[in-house]
């Protein structure tokens, strides 16, 4: 059994990262992790932040170099690839504004000194959603990518000590064109799985290329690995991680699911188990973290450290750990019911009730949810318990997540700022777009703000807001008890009434989807 557990300020000294998406982390050795890049409101960086494994730091170090143009080390860029070699981190394409880049560089850990480097042999093509790793310690594997153009299935090797390049001839079938995809090294084979192929359809597809070990004196070849057991459902921008002797799956995202016009994002675990050559769940004793997609999951020990990443609307900054359950940090996690993932058919039912089993002390969870479902509210319920946002703990952790940091209850400051945050997010959301998680917290915020609005305009208690609200055609919601009262077709008149009430403030316009941002 593993746990998520949600990382505590006291695990770490130092700054952790900014929230982002698109980045890179990569391990050095097993001293460090650097985390380089990514996207955040569409402004894309180009900072370095470091986590010193041994002292449990994360530092910005202050890194010297010259480039072509006389920077000091590579433009901001998401969607690149980044491999390390020994000390060295290479860093090859990506995507700044509307640009896709081909220029490389690298960086020596050991002093913190950038370097673009001047390659020769056959240059692959500017490219952003490439995926690479490194061949023995020595040279880069590179697949596939999107050029801006047309989606790519060539294969770059880079030796890294000659900075020569090479596309590798490969005969036989080849996997169809993708971006978005993981390439990982197992051995002598290069593993290729899922991403986003031409004409727009996410893959689930399997593919292992061999002849990338020049003693093995192999003619390289692509087979399709069709493997058994529960295998993952098609998606892109998902993170595989080895491991020991199996290959760790998380997150990404595909389309389909409740609703078929939109994007679906994962929080699930798969692996695939090197010794039986099958894919398996991976068992979570408790709640996995927020979906999302373009994270980063990078093992460090007997542990995994997810952070940042997307869910299509949000760009989180939160980081977690994956820890077995012999894990001290393990014990830290709230005791709640293993939770099991489902396929991809039974998603749309399956999260909806879980989703108002959680408000509801009901046992008998399919009929109280026919029942929920098709309730009528009376305004003569008894008068509401309206909670201040410090002590809404579910509100105030959603906020968290926006901000990508726990917010203490005694900061005013930034209890402030996340309440603000999170009210702007609802502001900007759509019906169709608003997770059922987060229905619980707009209901108590939408029933506080009526509260406060209508005291405010009578100087009277709350014992009169039901005869003020009984004539009235909006604020039908105010008498709901809980979440599960709501229907379905509820929620867009919901979100309405909410936006009415919202105080007025410097809201932003509405945040474009992850492919209006980067495609």
């Amino acid at each position: 059994m593993h746990y998520w557990v949600r990382a505590f300020a006291s695990d770490f000294s130092g700054t952790p990262p900014q929230p982002r998406s698109g980045h890179t982390a990569v391990p050095i050795g097993k001293s460090k992790i650097v985390v380089f890049g990514g996207l955040l409101d569409k402004k894309f960086l180009s900072d370095i932040t470091v986590y010193d494994i041994e002292n449990k730091l994360w530092f910005q170090p202050e890194c010297t170099g010259n480039g072509s143009d006389g920077q000091v080390g590579p433009n901001p860029r998401a969607f690149h690839v980044a491999v390390a070699i020994d000390c060295h981190m290479f860093i090859f394409g990506g995507r700044s504004g509307n640009r896709r880049l081909g220029d490389f560089w690298v960086l020596d850990t050991d002093i913190w000194q950038w370097s673009e480097l001047t390659s020769f042999g056959d240059l692959p093509s500017s490219r952003d959603f490439s995926a690479a790793s490194a061949i023995e310690n020595r040279k880069i594997v590179m697949y596939g990518g999107w050029d801006g153009k047309k989606w790519l299935s060539d294969v770059y090797i880079l030796d890294t000590i000659s900075l020569e390049w090479m596309e590798l001839s490969v005969t036989g079938s080849l996997p169809p064109p993708r971006c978005g995809h993981t390439a990982t090294m197992v051995e002598k084979r290069l593993l290729v799985f899922g991403g986003r192929g031409g004409g727009g359809p996410i893959m689930s597809d399997l593919w292992a290329l061999k002849g990338l070990i020049e003693e093995e004196n192999e003619t390289p070849g692509w087979t399709q690995l069709k493997l058994p057991g529960q295998s993952p459902s098609p998606r892109c921008g998902h993170t595989v991680t080895s491991g020991g002797h199996y290959l760790l799956l998380f997150g990404g995202h595909g389309t389909g699911g409740w609703l078929s016009r939109y994007d679906i994002y994962y929080n699930d675990c798969i692996v695939l188990d090197r010794l039986s050559a099958q894919w398996k769940r991976l068992p979570i004793g408790n709640d996995p973290p927020a979906a999302r997609a373009y994270h980063s999951l990078t093992h460090i020990g007997s542990r995994y450290l997810l952070f940042g990443g997307f869910d299509g609307k949000l760009t989180y900054g939160d980081i977690w750990w994956l820890v077995s359950e012999g894990d001290p940090i393990a014990k830290r996690f709230i005791e709640s019911p293993p939770k099991n993932i489902p396929d991809n058919k039974g998603m749309a039912a399956e999260s909806i009730q879980s989703s108002f089993k959680e408000s509801r002390r009901e046992n008998d969870t399919i009929a109280e949810l026919q029942r929920a479902l098709g309730i009528s509210v009376s305004l003569s319920s008894p008068v509401l318990q309206i909670i201040d946002e410090s002590e809404d703990k579910e509100f105030i952790e959603l906020g968290s997540r926006l901000i990508g940091e726990r917010v203490p209850s005694n900061n005013q400051g930034l209890l402030n700022q996340t309440i603000k945050l999170l009210r702007d997010h609802w502001r900007r959301s759509t019906p169709s777009s608003i997770p059922l998680k987060e229905l619980g917290p707009l209901l108590r915020d939408y029933q506080r703000l009526i509260s406060r609005h209508h005291l405010a305009n009578s100087g009277s208690d709350f014992q009169s807001i039901d005869s003020w609200l009984s004539g009235k055609e909006a604020y039908k919601f105010y008498h709901l008890k809980n979440v599960s009262q709501l229907r379905m077709n509820d929620i867009p008149k919901l979100l309405a009434e909410y936006k009415k009430i919202l105080p007025e403030q410097n809201a932003s316009g509405p945040r474009a989807g992850f492919e209006e941002q980067v495609l």
